[in-house]
């Protein structure tokens, strides 16, 4: 099953939910950045987390970073997503490896950090993004998300996430849920809700029997008649270009374009999210940069 993204509402309205499938998604950022298995399973929690955020956006154009900022040896996580929840991504120390814990499972909280910070941008195509901190609560990414929306949001939130590792290192599963309640929701639904979840099997064990995400939805929310409101193809997706690097570099102005020249005879950049190299030589930089002189730049 290809990776795809769910939404959905109970039928009396008092819970909003989404779940996601990201294996090729995540198997495709482990490609792309060589990750350890550690780095994987948490570069694959962020991903799913922000895909389900981007595809809350209402406007086409929006987008929503999350960066998780630990004290662990990853360093920083950053994450990107589009309205639709096509995401990107990077680990800033993708080849960092730990031990096992002690039940068998991927240290993720000690390889993230257990203290940190975790912000959240949501571009809105406004004069403003709207910027969002928290602190982290342990580094395992799920509950940092669901203290995110209720600190940030108000928005009372359950979250789980969770990628599976092959002794080969590829990617067996990977995904999560994000369940909210509305507003009205009593203390009754949230009881059902903890109930649900905590009878569930993990993320993980639920994507491996079944790669479907609406499934894992109605066994997380089994107490709860579900109403599926989309379902919608997600991948893992970079926008850079030539374009967009050539704007980078007309950026710097000329007088850094032509240091570039002198020291370095020409310019390769390499795209963070998907490891694409564009290459700008000594005589395309010097045409950027007369060109900016021109304006007066």
């Amino acid at each position: 099953m290809n990776d795809c993204l769910v939404r959905a509402i109970s039928k009396d309205g008092q819970v909003n939910a989404a779940a996601v499938c990201t294996r090729a998604m995540t198997e495709r950022a482990r490609q792309i950045h060589h990750t350890s298995p550690v780095a994987t399973a948490a570069l694959g929690r962020a991903l799913s987390a922000c895909s389900m955020m981007g595809n809350a956006l209402k406007d086409g154009g929006a987008s929503v970073t999350m960066q998780i900022k630990g004290n662990g040896p990853l360093g920083t996580i950053l994450t990107v997503s589009d309205a639709q929840g096509n995401v990107r991504g990077y680990v800033q120390n993708p080849a960092v490896d730990l031990a096992l814990r002690a039940d068998g499972k991927l240290d993720v909280g000690t390889a993230v950090g257990h203290e940190g910070t975790m912000t959240v941008i949501k571009d809105l195509n406004m004069k403003e993004p709207y910027v969002g901190t928290v602190d982290l609560l342990g580094g395992e990414i799920a509950e940092d998300v669901a203290a995110y929306y209720v600190e940030s949001e108000q928005i009372p939130t359950a979250c789980g996430l969770g990628v599976l590792v092959d002794r080969d290192r590829s990617v067996l599963a990977a995904g999560g849920y994000l369940i909210q309640l509305l507003p009205g929701a009593g203390e009754d639904v949230i009881a059902r809700v903890e109930g649900g979840i905590y009878a569930a099997p993990s993320v993980t064990d639920m994507l491996k029997e079944d790669p479907d995400p609406a499934n894992m939805l109605k066994t997380v929310l089994s107490d709860f008649e579900m109403q599926i409101l989309s379902v919608e193809p997600v991948e893992y997706r970079c926008y850079c270009s030539r374009e967009r690097t050539e704007r980078a570099l007309l950026s710097l102005g000329s007088h850094e374009l032509e240091q570039m020249i002198a020291e370095q005879g020409g310019a390769e950049l390499t795209c963070q999210f998907c490891d694409k190299v564009h290459s700008f030589t000594a005589q395309e930089l010097q045409k950027m940069a007369d060109e900016l002189k021109a304006h007066g730049k």
